[in-house]
């Protein structure tokens, strides 16, 4: 399975965008997509993450009221919106896959992810 995450940019403080994941190749059972972010310095964080069914996400607290996210019925693909960013959202965002036992399980663990794409760079001026 490989992951294509694009969207990243750069954007004022208090402006929007949105990230794409695509994952290509054979995706065997259910399965959960989630996003995250490493800014510079900084460990790798939870942002968000979508059920294989789309029924069940998880959204940080850090970003609940901003980001929110989907999927794209009948295909492995996530979307990260993003809204009012502001300067400490500026990280690499990185989107994942995990196998999961059931379609309603969301993982919010990194080490749970198997596959990861290649990271999208989201830069907010201030």
């Amino acid at each position: 399975v490989q992951l294509q995450a694009s969207g990243g940019g750069l954007v004022e403080s208090g402006g929007s965008l949105r990230l794409s994941c695509s994952a290509s190749g054979r995706t065997i059972g259910p399965y959960s997509m989630g996003w995250f972010r490493q800014a510079p310095g900084k460990d790798r964080e939870f942002v968000g993450a979508v059920s294989s069914s789309g029924a069940f996400k998880e959204i940080a607290d850090s970003v609940l009221d901003r980001f929110t996210i989907s999927r794209e019925s009948g295909k492995t693909t996530s979307f990260l919106e993003m809204n009012n960013l502001k300067p400490e959202d500026t990280a690499v965002y990185y989107c994942a896959l995990a196998s999961v036992r059931t379609s309603g399980i969301v993982q919010m663990t990194a080490r749970n992810y198997d596959f990861w794409g290649q990271g999208t760079l989201v830069t907010v001026s201030s």
